[in-house]
């Protein structure tokens, strides 16, 4: 499956790579190094939402060339990376795509942003999509056209939810789904990678790994990333043409998964909590699905008395799940086996 570019030496291409977990799957045949902005995304058993995703790189309207950096995070099955191959061998999108051999969510997010730092030297911006995440037509161009001065600044976009099943379009209003803002301009933090922007300055100040493994099957390493950021006095942007669009099945719209996707917020709020109550002044981070459900009535208007219960429930979850947490308990939804694509 291997293509070595015919104007990019192969040691160029292991010199990106020089983990010897990480191995090349597929790459382009012609890469231009000098691109400004690199796309990043981990992969993990989802090959048809991938092929959407890739398909909607492909059909960006921008006049910037940019790469992409694709990262297969089953290393036995390996099902994205044919997908990825199909696109970078036939030109429609240049890059790389890597497998990853260590699981884990925080370990394919370093992967795809390191080498991505290693292969394009010029590369300034970095915007990450998931595997199960459209990408607008203007989202490469929105995601950096109003950004290009400030080097400390990290943006992002919404992810608006595509509910496979449509019958309770109320839950877009639910803290889980909705986006954090609905204006553009200076944001206090972001909390999720998906759709979001980082400058290499923000790498570079940081240092590795920049997602800390201790939440690489709890989830929640971006949102300790971006408390890290904030507290080191770097910048926040949101742009609310930079839209995203996330396929949700129909088994995360269950009361259940509902009810453990707040548990699982809950851990996450502890662990970055904890983490930033041991650094020197260090502020509290929050995740954005924590916020209190009362601003959803304020500002969304008067739901069913059903989707009322189930919004309400939300901080309630989130509570037993920061609770939970400090007692030692808490979900791995990033193991490998736990995993329902």
């Amino acid at each position: 499956m291997t293509l070595i570019p015919t104007d990019l030496s192969a040691s160029r291409l292991s010199d990106a790579v020089r983990d010897p977990n990480r191995e090349i799957a597929a790459s382009s045949r012609v890469m231009h190094l000098s691109v400004g902005i690199v796309v990043c995304i981990p992969c993990f058993r989802r090959p048809q939402h991938l092929r959407l995703t890739l398909e909607s790189l492909a059909s960006q309207r921008t006049p910037r060339s940019f790469a992409v950096v694709m990262v297969e995070n089953d290393a036995a099955r390996r099902e994205s990376a044919p997908v990825a191959a199909e696109y970078l061998a036939d030109g429609r999108l240049q890059g790389i795509c890597l497998v990853e051999q260590r699981q884990g969510n925080c370990q394919a997010i370093n992967a795809a942003f390191e080498t991505a730092q290693a292969l394009f030297p010029a590369a300034t911006r970095f915007l990450m999509i998931d595997d199960d995440e459209i990408a607008s037509p203007d989202c490469a161009r929105a995601d950096g056209s109003h950004r290009r001065g400030d080097r400390r600044r990290r943006g992002r976009g919404p992810v608006l939810p595509d509910f496979d099943d449509d019958s309770q379009p109320w839950l877009s209003r639910h803290p889980a789904f909705r986006p954090a803002y609905d204006y553009s301009g200076a944001v206090p933090l972001i909390y999720g990678c998906g759709n979001c922007l980082i400058t290499r300055a923000a790498f570079e100040r940081l240092g590795s790994p920049a997602f800390d493994l201790r939440f690489n099957f709890l989830g929640g390493g971006d949102c300790d990333f971006f408390v890290r950021c904030r507290d080191a006095g770097m910048t926040f942007h949101w742009t609310t043409e930079a839209v995203i669009t996330e396929t949700v099945p129909q088994s995360r719209t269950s009361l259940g998964w509902i009810a453990k996707r707040g548990l699982r917020i809950g851990a996450i709020n502890y662990r970055v909590q904890h983490k930033a109550a041991q650094g020197a002044g260090a502020g509290a981070g929050v995740c954005a699905d924590a916020r209190p459900a009362a601003a959803v009535f304020t500002t969304r208007g008067p739901l069913l008395a059903t989707s009322k219960a189930v919004v309400a429930m939300h901080p309630v979850m989130v509570a037993l799940g920061s609770l939970l947490a400090a007692l030692g308990i808490e979900p791995k939804p990033y193991e490998a086996s736990k995993i329902v694509s």
